[in-house]
């Protein structure tokens, strides 16, 4: 680990003042902290940002906001959250281990580092860590990375469990820097790599993640289902968010996004738009699920996850719709 310099930043203005002379911030540190051993990530300076007050986690008739400091597992645990929004309860609860939901802030879920092994191996060339070096997994080990939202230049998988389930839901992010507040849809704010694969959001240098609002939705019938490798403390190889508002034996409208299969938290329109106004039927949602892959690019040892997908996304709807 390289030597940095830490300040504790009092309040809002100290640490928006700390973070504009090139600090970083951190709060719960389980991604950063990784990173800057593995010298992935070399700050010069770390702003603590802890005592700053973004922790509560308010219920209006508008929906959540949710603050930037709130743990995962606080969270996870909130009985509003867990009844009236269960897909997110059940993202973060499949998220990482009991220890890391502890510590790990919800502002720092969404802005973890791709999981790519090139990217962590500072002995490998990286577009996102040194652009321009090139991207070896589209020609290398490449099972784990995505086959959606892909460039030539990162094929890198989005880590956060939490992020898929927040843009099914159509969350917004609450930024502020001192030039005031900004508040950004979560499908606007990540960035697919494109030419510049170093760039991964819509945020600006030194502005700070203050909360998170999630929109009220009659889609009460929601839930998570994420496959992976083991059943614990690992990363999705496909996971599906789906959220379902069914009247009588009809689906009114479903929102639905998948991970570990593109760059960014992948939002499903074509499958939404196919299951809108259809019966909740098994024939209907197979059908749906089917456009899940649409625009996917496998590489050499990736293939299986376009099939993957398409049953990932037509079992959880299934699940939430009651289909037997």
């Amino acid at each position: 680990m390289h030597p940095f310099a830490f300040t504790k930043a009092a309040d809002e203005r100290s640490a928006l003042n700390a973070a504009a002379s090139g600090g970083r911030y951190v709060a719960g540190g389980t991604t950063l902290v990784d990173l800057m051993r593995e010298t992935v990530e070399r700050p010069e300076s770390l702003v603590d940002i802890n005592a700053l007050p973004y922790r509560a986690i308010d219920v209006t008739r508008n929906g959540l906001r949710i603050g930037a400091l709130v743990r995962m597992s606080e969270l996870a645990a909130h009985p509003v959250v867990r009844t009236e929004y269960p897909v997110i309860a059940e993202a973060l609860n499949l998220s990482a281990s009991a220890q890391l939901r502890n510590m790990a802030s919800i502002g720092g879920n969404l802005m973890q580092r791709p999981r790519c092994l090139y990217f962590r191996d500072v002995t490998a060339a990286c577009n996102r860590r040194e652009p321009g070096s090139g991207c070896p997994a589209i020609g290398g080990r490449n099972r784990t990375h995505a086959i959606l939202g892909t460039s030539d230049q990162c094929v890198a998988t989005h880590p956060s469990d939490l992020a898929v389930a927040l843009t099914a839901l159509d969350a917004r992010v609450v930024l502020r820097d001192t030039d005031g507040e900004n508040i950004v849809r979560l499908a606007d704010f990540y960035r697919v790599p494109g030419t510049t694969p170093e760039q991964e959001h819509n945020m600006r240098p030194g502005q700070l993640i203050t909360a998170v609002e999630v929109p009220a939705t009659p889609a009460r019938r929601s839930g998570y289902l994420k496959v992976r490798d083991r059943t614990s403390y690992e990363f999705a190889i496909c996971s599906a968010a789906v959220a379902l508002d069914i009247q009588g034996s009809t689906i009114r409208s479903a929102r639905v996004a998948a991970g570990g299969v593109g760059t960014v938290p992948w939002r499903l329109p074509a499958v939404e738009r196919a299951l809108a106004g259809r019966p909740a039927t098994a024939d209907a949602i197979r059908a749906a699920a089917d456009l899940s892959a649409e625009g996917a690019r496998p590489l050499s040892e990736n293939g299986f996850k376009v099939e993957l997908l398409k049953r990932t996304v037509a079992r959880e709807l299934e699940t939430i719709a009651g289909v037997q």
